[in-house]
């Protein structure tokens, strides 16, 4: 019972974290230095990283590369879902935990929505010709929220443990290039990444903490 509070309450303490991290954001040290004068919070810290990085779309396009392997895995366990629903017949003997990463995907897609239309900064650059929102970096969180969730479902399902510490080494890979990689291409303001790890921590930990009980 006390580990369940504890966990739940962490839990609620990241998702804190990232609102109040939002609000500083939005609110404190706003100034035009993004393209085309688009405002952005927090501009003194991000203009300075932003210029010390500059831009290296060889970083870009990998992150995007590791972004669709990361929605690959997303597929493969979408994949079990769906067989495990038509060998077995019906949604009630689908494995919780199954039906609860379905779940968790869609709470990481309303994310990706909501803060498509909540604008709170735009990109550093024009990568399309217009301004993109950028806040927080949504590549961050979809790898970030697949790859560790994978690692829980890996410890579940694989009883070898030579590929268990293989899966769980290329994933700890995959979301360590993408945050630092999607930091030094410049295609992201600082706040950006740090607000996209904040709310996959709090996401991942929602996550656990319900599959906890399953």
């Amino acid at each position: 019972m006390h580990t369940r509070i504890r966990t739940y309450a962490v839990t609620a303490g990241l998702f804190l974290a990232f609102i109040l991290f939002t609000l500083v954001v939005r609110n404190v040290d706003v100034r035009p230095v993004g393209p085309e004068g688009s405002s952005v919070g927090l501009a003194t810290v991000n203009r300075l990283v932003s210029d010390r990085v500059g831009v290296t779309l060889f970083w870009y396009n990998l992150t995007d590369w590791l972004g669709l392997v990361a929605i690959l895995v997303a597929c493969g366990f979408a994949a079990l879902g769906l067989y495990q629903l038509v060998t077995r017949g019906s949604l009630k003997r689908v494995d919780p935990d199954v039906l609860l990463l379905g779940a968790f995907y869609l709470a990481v897609i309303g994310c990706y929505v909501l803060f498509e239309t909540l604008v709170v900064n735009y990109r550093p650059v024009l990568l399309h010709g217009s301004l993109e929102a950028s806040y927080p970096s949504s590549h961050v969180v979809v790898v970030v929220c697949i790859m560790v969730t994978a690692m829980t479902q890996f410890r579940r399902r694989v009883r070898n443990g030579r590929l268990l510490r293989a899966l769980n080494l290329f994933c700890v890979l995959v979301v360590a290039v993408t945050v630092l990689g999607r930091l030094v291409s410049g295609v992201h303001w600082l706040t950006d990444i740090l607000g996209g790890l904040i709310l996959s921590a709090a996401l991942v930990a929602l996550y656990r903490a319900v599959t906890a009980r399953v």
